[in-house]
């Protein structure tokens, strides 16, 4: 059966359950919700998806609801948002910068502030708790487009322990809230330096949601190491991004997508320990809201 769902009983169905025919409530959200149950239906019409089959599929979504921010990234829908920022800034004739990649879900608002100002203090410690492995050490500039400093940057820096565990999400609850989480403050010359405990790469939580969506849809459900960033200064776009280390095996086979070309620095090892050069390059802004980072809703200790 095709063209039920263009049908004039379907479409009067939508009209009335989106309220587009009606003149109260948001007048943006109802034609996006009618667009939804249109694409939801028109599916359903596709595939023949049977009355068991949804229901199966809804109590998936319900159950799976607290792994949401691992699933959007794992089927890809936070990386498209990412080329579609990236396509409308192409068609704008905006160009340049370090570039964007996912956040995840692992931030955590409220992170120590702390001097970062290189000439001042060697290095910005992130690791707090006892971590028995080898010692990252990171460091670099924040430039604009001219390859000029610049300044009053707040750096927010996070990422998994050893054993692929973030704090505040750490299933054994042995680590404290920020560690491996700190908010730096640069110096006028834009430079940052901070160590810690080298991370590890991740999988989707055992026997969860997006484990076994990963496992029916024939993937895997890992990351590579990595670290997080958030930066931010006055008069700069907000940047939120994220490196892999490119020697990590599945540095190229992330399965949430945060792998993207001039994210993958290779760490020195020659002295024995993991060393990396990073520099970003902040866009100017050209709203007061590019200065601002998404309203997503975000964890905070």
């Amino acid at each position: 059966m095709t063209g039920f769902v263009k049908s004039e009983a379907v479409q009067a169905l939508l009209d009335r359950a989106s309220g587009v025919d009606g003149s109260g409530g948001n007048q943006r959200l109802k034609p996006i919700v009618r667009d939804l149950l249109e694409a939801l239906m028109a599916v359903i019409e596709k595939h023949d998806i049977s009355e068991s089959e949804f229901w199966l599929g809804l109590e998936f979504l319900a159950k799976g609801a607290p792994e949401f921010g691992l699933i959007a990234p794992g089927v890809g829908i936070e990386h498209f948002l990412d080329l579609y920022m990236d396509e409308k800034d192409a068609r704008a004739g905006r160009s340049g910068g370090t570039p964007r990649t996912i956040e995840g879900p692992l931030y955590v608002a409220g992170a120590p502030l702390v001097d970062g100002d290189v000439s001042k203090t060697n290095a910005v410690e992130l690791t707090q708790d006892p971590d028995e492995t080898e010692t990252l050490t990171m460091s670099g500039q924040v430039t604009d487009l001219s390859g000029e400093p610049v300044k009053d940057v707040i750096l927010h820096v996070w990422h998994a322990n050893s054993k692929g565990f973030y704090s505040h999400f750490d299933p054994t609850g042995q680590q404290t809230s920020f560690n491996n989480r700190r908010r730096i403050k640069l110096g006028p010359d834009g430079r940052y330096r901070f160590s810690s405990k080298m991370p590890r790469g991740y999988s989707c939580p055992p026997d969860g949601a997006c484990e076994k969506l990963m496992q029916l849809l024939g993937r895997h459900g890992d990351r590579p190491a990595h670290v997080h960033f958030f930066v931010e200064a006055s008069g700069f776009r907000s940047l939120t991004t994220q490196i892999n280390f490119g020697d990590d095996p599945r540095a190229k086979d992330d399965f949430a997508f945060g792998t993207r070309e001039g994210l993958l620095p290779v760490p020195d090892r020659s002295s024995g320990a993991p060393i990396v050069e990073f520099d970003f390059t902040l866009l100017p802004a050209e709203t007061a809201a590019d200065e601002h980072f998404s309203e997503r809703p975000r964890a905070a200790a």
